[in-house]
């Protein structure tokens, strides 16, 4: 029951549906190393997640319906999908034409958590960086992962 929970916390928290949280699952078990951090990692990766992260956007849905919208580039490349993955050395960027967006604007200049180190923002000319692939430590999510691996691998 606890793990169950765990999990639902963190599907809740992301915004994933539930097929689309095991193909993460999954593919963080593929992955080599600690199952419950790769998933939190690539959770984390999201450009729906790292555009709220950056602090473009003042939730997580908000940045999922900006991305959506297509308010946003990724190395010079229209995405509208918020589930992209971004990689390290991606830049991310707000169109030009949505760069005064109050939206944005009021998300920018009223940011109310800290951004990761593993992300450089330059809130003026509205990009920013993906520099490194986040540890678990650089994520701050109150989530006991093993009990999410522990639920899978059951």
């Amino acid at each position: 029951m606890l793990q169950l929970r765990e999990k639902q916390k963190l599907r809740t928290m992301y915004g994933v549906l539930e097929r689309q949280f095991r193909r993460y699952y999954e593919m963080a078990n593929r992955q080599g190393g600690v199952t419950g951090e790769n998933l939190l990692r690539l959770l984390e990766q999201r450009l729906d997640n790292v555009v709220w992260r950056s602090g473009f956007a003042a939730t997580r849905p908000q940045a999922r319906q900006l991305v959506n919208h297509g308010h946003f580039l990724v190395n010079g490349k229209k995405v509208d999908i918020p589930s992209y993955q971004l990689k390290v050395g991606d830049v991310v960027s707000v169109k030009e034409r949505s760069r005064e967006l109050i939206i944005i604007q009021h998300a920018v200049d009223t940011i109310s958590h800290p951004i990761p180190d593993w992300l450089s923002v330059v809130a003026g000319e509205r990009k920013f960086t993906v520099l490194a692939v986040p540890s678990r430590d650089q994520i701050d999510t109150a989530i006991r992962e093993q009990m999410i691996v522990e639920l899978y691998s059951k």
